[in-house]
């Protein structure tokens, strides 16, 4: 899958390409007996990965920090659809105490919950502290994602083991973790400001959001967990996530528009890693336009994946006791 695949949207060897729409790559599978939480799920391309698990009869939690978008998207999905299954929960990524509480929420409607997609995420921002004292997009787009996912292990484990059915954890990364600081992560450095690039953190961050799927799912596999964990690229999509670098973007659209996607082609690696029967047991692994794609060598270093596990714990666990 090159420039090439990218720009004709010639199918890979999944049988889907750039072209395909999240409704394509899952057309004629049923997700009646799933429930999926869809972070991010209000806007973009969060809420048509929303709109086509609902479609595809999945039970969806759209978990959002703006609740008006979050209703608006569940009433969209429920006037083509009426017969959707959608839940809206706050959830606020760069709040430890909101992430708490959403888990706290979905625990109370007593679901089981068979898909958890770590979609939503912010890019480019101006150098700005988190509530619990970290850089923002590092927060947002993977502590705060890395805490959910560890607050809702429990029950996706029971999940599975109760119905038999293989649960999947998708981390949306990027292309852009290629783009990061010399080291990859900066565990000395997350918070300094001084030296602080708001591309650069971004690609950390997405860099973050692959280490994280990885050992992730190294450690549900030696413990023997039907789970699976895999991170994603969705492709260039002009969405409210460019908001802090809109002019840019629009230039850099200008130039390079036939590299870049709408909203259902956008969502449709997500939908495709999430629901696709072929991926059953498929773990670890890295995707673009629905196919797997290599990602960075620093993507694939276990010992960095597990240093950032270990310092991703460290952090919560100190910003916790600062809570109590």
């Amino acid at each position: 899958m090159g420039i090439f695949s990218l720009l004709t949207g010639i199918p890979g060897q999944s049988g889907f390409g750039s072209a395909s729409t999240a409704e394509q790559v899952t057309q004629g599978i049923d997700a009646s007996n799933l429930t999926a939480i869809v972070t991010g799920g209000a806007s973009g391309i969060g809420r048509e990965t929303a709109r086509v698990l609902a479609l595809r009869k999945a039970h969806v939690v759209i978990a959002a920090r703006n609740m008006d978008a979050a209703n608006e998207a569940r009433q969209l999905i429920l006037e083509e659809n009426e017969d959707a299954r959608v839940d809206v929960l706050q959830l606020d990524l760069c709040s430890m105490k909101s992430i708490k509480a959403f888990v706290e929420n979905f625990n109370a409607l007593h679901l089981p919950l068979n898909i958890l997609i770590n979609n939503a995420g912010i890019m480019f921002c101006p150098h700005q502290l988190s509530e619990d004292g970290i850089e923002v997009q590092f927060a947002t787009n993977h502590i705060g994602h890395f805490l959910l996912t560890n607050l809702l292990l429990d029950k996706m484990k029971s999940t599975a083991k109760e119905t038999g059915i293989e649960g999947r954890i998708v981390n949306l990364s990027s292309i852009a973790h290629l783009y990061t600081y010399e080291d990859g992560i900066r565990f000395d450095m997350i918070n300094d400001r001084d030296s602080y690039s708001d591309k650069k953190a971004y690609g950390q961050s997405k860099l973050a959001n692959i280490l994280h799927a990885n050992e992730l799912s190294r450690w549900l596999k030696a413990e023997g967990a039907n789970i699976t964990v895999n991170s994603v690229h969705p492709g260039l999509i002009m969405t409210n996530l460019m908001k802090h670098s809109l002019l840019l973007m629009r230039i850099l659209h200008m130039f390079s528009y036939l590299l870049w996607k709408n909203i259902p082609q956008g969502a449709a690696t997500t939908c495709y890693v999430a629901l696709h029967p072929s991926l059953k047991g498929v773990t670890g692994r890295y995707f673009l336009d629905c196919n797997e794609m290599e990602p960075s060598a620093f993507a694939k270093d276990e010992k960095l994946a597990k240093k950032l596990w270990a310092f991703s714990q460290k952090l919560v666990d100190s910003c916790t006791k600062i809570e109590k």
